[in-house]
């Protein structure tokens, strides 16, 4: 999921498109990790992509064309309507043992070390509702009095 940080990063949503473009040639982590590794020079995207080897000419086409912009900005929308601010975020969650649908029980915001997801987790799966049995067991037989 995208969720470009617009408000603090005025190139963010851009880098979001530059990484989805670069990953039709197979390079989305490379993208994404050189311009995180990039912050303060984040355009012309053009370098990057000579950089990680991409076809220059299909990459800028796609960038041009917005061609995921769309998708990026539902992305956003979906995210904000779930109440994210910020990233990372870490949504906890479980399969309702009774239906098919998930529930967020917690979330963990910002970078966080493997203590705390362990803590959590344990947490919740400590006090995650069990499911009632589909069969009832069957009673024992009885003895017949003489």
């Amino acid at each position: 999921m995208d969720f470009p940080l617009e408000s603090i990063h005025k190139s963010a949503f851009k880098a979001a498109e530059a990484a989805r473009c670069a990953g039709e040639q197979g390079k989305f982590w490379q993208m994404h990790d050189r311009l995180y590794a990039n912050q303060t020079s984040l355009e012309p995207a053009k370098p990057h992509a000579e950089a990680i080897g991409l076809d220059v000419a299909k990459f800028e086409g796609c960038l041009s064309a917005g061609k995921y912009a769309e998708a990026i900005r539902k992305d956003a929308a979906e995210g904000a309507k779930a109440g994210v601010t910020g990233t990372p975020l870490f949504f906890l969650a479980y399969t309702d043992p009774t239906s098919s649908k998930v529930k967020t029980v917690a979330r963990l915001s910002g970078a966080q070390p493997f203590a705390a997801f362990k803590a959590q987790i344990d947490q919740l799966l400590a006090e995650q509702p069990k499911a009632e049995p589909t069969e009832k067991p069957k009673a024992e037989p009885t003895a017949k009095p003489k």
